[in-house]
């Protein structure tokens, strides 16, 4: 058996499959990591048809990583929660390693983990953590869980429901459209940016942003997959 088949081991399990891990992670990042997910969404998330979903799900729930919330969907039990963990671990450390260690660009580190996570152990992952100074993100900004299994779940407000004249830091950004990161990084939208709303268009306009001396447009949509820190303005009140 491979180390990393042994270190995806669920304690009196066989060892986790890939798609198993992928079904964790992705019920995982839809209930926000402790909430509920419905089927469909977790099809839309993998690109699976419902009725796949619905056959893996039960199955899932009979190894005890999956609990049925009447009328909302499924909830990871604390094996399934730990098991998503160490999956996301290992993909947001392997990122930032790719960032850090080896230079690869923000846009294509993702690809690249969700390839690698599944092979890599448990003991390459920290080896790579300890490497680039055990890194509390990844380089969208994602909370990287700890060796055990401590994440930070605290909730940021989009850059899209920024009130105009508010202003704040960006914390993350979606990872999953290397299109999109290309383009944010050409704005200068990246972990640590303070940006101000400007104005704002009706009817789902463009939101004119400022940073520093620099002004910028873009759409609803985008700034929806931008997460921020409201900062204090100058009363003291949040933005």
């Amino acid at each position: 058996m491979s180390a990393a088949r042994e270190e995806s081991r669920v304690p009196g399990r066989e060892p986790l499959t890939a798609p198993v891990e992928d079904y964790l992670k992705a019920i995982y990042a839809i209930g926000r990591g402790s909430g509920a997910a419905a089927t469909n969404e977790i099809a839309q998330r993998l690109a699976l048809a419902p009725a796949s979903v619905s056959g893996m799900v039960r199955r899932l729930a009979d190894q005890g990583l999956l609990a049925y919330e009447r009328y909302h969907g499924v909830k990871l039990t604390e094996s399934g929660r730990r098991a998503a963990l160490r999956t996301l671990r290992r993909h947001r450390v392997i990122e930032a390693y790719l960032a850090e260690a080896l230079g690869y660009p923000w846009d294509r580190v993702h690809e690249e983990a969700e390839r690698l996570e599944h092979a890599a152990s448990d003991e390459l992952v920290d080896r790579m953590a300890a490497t680039i100074g055990e890194p509390e993100v990844d380089p969208h900004g994602a909370p990287i869980p700890t060796k055990d299994g401590s994440v930070d779940e605290t909730e940021y407000t989009s850059l899209a429901d920024l009130a105009v004249g508010a202003s704040g830091v960006v914390v993350r950004v979606a990872d999953e459209d290397p299109e999109m990161l290309r383009y944010l990084g050409e704005l200068s939208i990246l972990p640590g940016k303070r940006i101000t709303v400007k104005s704002r268009a009706p009817y789902d306009g463009p939101i004119t942003l400022g940073s520093g001396r620099q002004e910028m447009s873009i759409g609803p949509a985008l700034a929806s997959h931008v997460l921020v820190a409201p900062l204090a303005d100058r009363a003291g009140k949040r933005g």
